[in-house]
């Protein structure tokens, strides 16, 4: 069953339009956590350059998100997408009349029979999920709600302290979740805001349900800690901790006498991967007290595995540079437009993207199209 809901899966996905929310990341061709977090930085970045301006993000949690979807509902937001009838009914049929039971040693419960939610462990379910959600859009110019899958953030760019269409927002997005059977976890959701102004004034809480949502100073958003004064000394303390404790079973896998190439591949599943993590989004505007706490990492995996191993910020620089080609080739990206090629006299450049700050000059796509001109 599960190989035959992939096949599912990949037929639904090779036949959505391109017309679906560009901002929804999950199950997208050449979408992923990356680009979800770049364009969130860069959104807020982009509008904190200018004077008398901040940003207030909302991270939205779902009570049991998956659980919650009405397949008849999801079915008519299917048929809007352009998916086949007989697909569509498939879908209403594999969603409703699924008994279940919960085995406990020898007992068996009573059976139920579910015809709401998407079953647990089910490989369609973050799917259906993230096209039951696609209307899940801002209302207003001034805001963005990034998606992927259940993961839900309202980030909305404020000038001039007016939060009106921001508040507008938020109580829309209520409003759209009870029309969707889906219930905001207002305990569980966070807000964090991004004010660099010298003058700073109070910021007014927002309410959900009569609630007062809980404002951070960080938020691990989709795998990398962010902070209200977006730098990463917190996120990148957090990866270097971890792939210490890596290094001590890498220690320990010398030890046994395992050769070089092994613990060499055994680095870049278990330790790289940790310290590459959405490396194009965070790395640019990391401290070089941060930098050196990464790069120290590396030396010592380098000394254990006696090979040589690529340095982080060759890591990055290639990763820019082929997520940015990427990103041109693909009309549909959220991020397409901000590569804008040159006259034809100076085919392969791209025109540069004016910045105030430090913070967006070192932000991916700033970085990347520097990359582009230099390397082209």
């Amino acid at each position: 069953m599960e190989c035959f809901e992939r096949l599912v899966k990949d037929h639904i996905t090779s036949t959505l339009p391109d017309t679906l929310d560009p901002l929804q990341f999950a199950y997208r061709p050449n979408k992923s956590t990356d680009d979800a977090i770049s364009t969130t930085l860069h959104t807020a970045l982009t509008h904190l350059d200018k004077r008398n301006t901040y940003v207030r993000m909302l991270f939205i949690d779902y009570s049991s998100a998956f659980n919650t979807i009405v397949p008849s509902k999801l079915v008519i937001k299917l048929e809007t997408l352009g998916l086949d009838p007989a697909l569509c009914n498939w879908v209403l049929d594999f969603l409703t009349g699924r008994p279940q039971v919960v085995r406990v040693g020898n007992n068996i419960s009573t059976l139920l029979i579910l015809n709401t939610g998407a079953p647990q462990g089910c490989v369609l379910s973050p799917l259906l999920y993230s096209l039951f959600t696609h209307d899940c859009v801002a209302t207003h110019a001034s805001n963005s709600i990034i998606k992927f899958a259940d993961d839900t953030t309202v980030v909305g760019l404020i000038t001039n302290n007016d939060e009106t269409a921001y508040r507008e927002e938020v109580r829309a997005l209520g409003v759209w979740c009870q029309e969707n059977n889906l219930t905001l976890n207002v305990n569980k959701t966070k807000e964090m805001i991004v004010d660099f102004r010298k003058q700073q004034r109070e910021h007014p809480p927002i309410h959900i349900d009569g609630t007062v949502v809980e404002r951070v100073v960080s938020f691990k958003f989709l795998g990398v800690h962010i902070t209200d004064k977006l730098n990463w000394s917190t996120h990148t303390d957090s990866i270097v901790k971890k792939a210490q404790q890596r290094l001590f079973i890498l220690r320990r896998l010398k030890k046994f006498g395992l050769l070089p190439k092994t613990l060499t591949n055994f680095y870049r599943c278990t330790i790289e991967s940790i310290l590459s993590g959405c490396i194009t989004a965070w790395y640019g505007n990391c401290s070089a007290h941060n930098r050196k706490a990464l790069q120290r990492v590396v030396r010592s995996a380098q000394c254990i595995t006696g090979g040589k191993l690529p340095a982080l910020k060759d890591t990055y620089t290639t990763q820019c540079h082929r997520k940015a080609i990427k990103i041109i080739k693909d009309n549909n990206h959220p991020s397409h437009c901000l590569f804008t090629p040159l006259s034809s006299r100076r085919r392969g450049q791209h025109r540069c993207i004016k910045a105030g700050t430090e913070r967006l000059k070192n932000s991916f796509y700033l970085k990347a199209i520097r990359l582009l001109n230099s390397h082209h």
